[in-house]
């Protein structure tokens, strides 16, 4: 049907009273460090040091990235001696990260010229 709205239920709440708590989670993907860690622990669990290795940054920015991760509960972290050890805490993150990729692949025009969205790599 041409033309009609479609409605969608609000987000978690009444008229989307924390539409901000939803907007504050895509925030934490919207980093392309922080993306590019989390696709690299979706193979599995990983120490500080190899996500350092992979990404090619200090170990402290590495590490903020990591927590600000955890801390939006998209990782965990277990302790062993003196090493961290993170892994996706949720297998739903991969689901989002492939249908991410999915829509930004199909996207790609629109996104690359968009001007409203702060372009930093």
């Amino acid at each position: 049907m041409a033309g009609a709205e479609v409605s969608a239920p609000p987000l978690l709440g009444q008229a989307g009273e924390q539409a901000g708590v939803v907007a504050k989670f895509f925030r934490a993907l919207g980093d392309p460090t922080r993306l590019r860690l989390l696709e690299f622990l979706l193979a599995g669990e990983h120490t500080v040091s190899e996500c350092v290795a992979h990404v090619g940054l200090a170990q402290g920015r590495v590490s903020t990235h990591l927590a600000c991760l955890a801390d939006c509960g998209y990782v965990a972290v277990r302790r062993e001696g003196r090493f961290s050890h993170y892994r996706v805490a949720d297998p739903r993150v991969a689901d989002l990260v492939v249908l991410a990729r999915s829509l930004a692949a199909d996207n790609c025009s629109a996104l690359s010229v968009c001007a409203r969205i702060d372009p930093r790599p």
